[in-house]
């Protein structure tokens, strides 16, 4: 009776056994290439997620539960759910320096238009990254803006630029004289800058979180993100110690909503940066960027611009994650940005 009793057991433990082993099999994903594939995700509602950008994996691996909760109008349960689904399938996790020096091969480098501007940054400015330049007014912001509109075009006849002008200075005369100093035709060349005027803080958020729009539905050929200025309207809604925190949490988030799709689809984002004089400093150079540590954080290159004699411009590389600290100077000129 007593061995009759231990073997009941034993199977009925077995039984549990296999019951858990086929739950964790059955959790795991199995042949999920498209958002239809996720689990809880209806047609109804993949599409919904669709409309709202979340057309891949990738897009829903890397969401915040509230914006799937926001798109589809899931639970917060379901939201989680389909967000581990999709990391998993894509075995989204700890990667090797090997594996991930093959990715970066995928790197390329837009010229500024002076070969010892593009040395300083080790070879011109980076996709998958952010690079912030800041200075005083005059110092070059916005012409390499133009001329960087213009070198893209050298990454083929399709590649295309977003232009988020904050303080109303995009020129197409500008694009046409740079243009025409690349040996470019400049109709060309304007087809493929897309301009947006930013009337505010949130309109110039709302403009960056539409480039994945621009890429995913329209089917563009993004190559390059300027945003120029990147402050100009957080600094002139935001004043005073006691909206500080509010406005760095949204440059912030702006700032992640950049990275995230420079590194999504392997896009340069150059942004300007404005500048104050601290009052505090009685040596060196008094000049600071704006946005304090949260703009630096999330910059993933930044060089300080300024005016150098004879009409020149400096350039300084402050930080980098793999180059030394290095200046260099260059000429704005008619036809571009050229060296010395």
């Amino acid at each position: 009776m007593l061995a009759k009793k231990m073997n009941e057991e034993d199977v009925r433990e077995m039984k549990e056994v296999d019951e858990e082993v086929a739950d964790e099999e059955a959790a795991k994903p199995k042949n999920i290439s498209k958002v239809e594939d996720l689990p809880g995700v209806g047609a109804a509602t993949a599409e919904k997620l669709k409309l709202s950008g979340f057309d891949t994996l990738m897009a829903i691996a890397v969401a915040t539960p509230g914006e799937l909760i926001d798109a589809s109008g899931v639970t917060e349960s379901v939201a989680r759910k389909i967000i581990n689904v999709s990391r998993d399938a894509l075995e989204m996790g700890f990667e090797s320096g090997e594996e991930l020096l093959r990715k970066r091969e995928r790197i390329t480098k837009i010229s500024t238009g002076s070969k010892a501007f593009d040395n300083i940054l080790g070879g011109g400015i980076e996709t998958c990254a952010i690079t912030e330049c800041f200075g005083q007014y005059g110092s070059g912001k916005t012409q390499l803006a133009h001329q960087l509109a213009v070198n893209v075009q050298g990454y083929g006849e399709d590649a295309v630029v977003v232009y988020i002008d904050t303080e109303n200075t995009f020129r197409p005369e500008r694009i046409k004289q740079f243009a025409e100093g690349a040996g470019l035709e400049f109709s060309k060349v304007l087809k493929n800058v897309f301009v947006a005027r930013a009337y505010n803080s949130d309109h110039q958020m709302l403009l960056a979180e539409k480039v994945e729009e621009l890429i995913t539905k329209k089917k563009l050929n993004v190559k390059l993100v300027i945003v120029d200025s990147l402050t100009a309207h957080f600094r002139a809604e935001f004043v005073g110690r006691g909206t500080l925190a509010e406005r760095q949490q949204k440059l912030n988030k702006h700032m992640h909503a950049l990275a995230k799709v420079a590194d999504m689809y392997n896009l340069a984002v150059y942004v300007t940066n404005q500048v104050m004089a601290k009052p505090d400093q009685f040596f060196g150079d008094p000049t600071e960027a704006i946005g304090g540590h949260i703009v630096a954080h999330n910059s993933t290159f930044r060089v300080y611009l300024r005016k150098g004699k004879k009409g020149s411009r400096v350039a300084k590389l402050v930080d980098a994650p793999a180059l030394p600290d290095a200046e260099c100077t260059f000429w704005v000129k008619e036809d571009g940005v050229r060296d010395s």
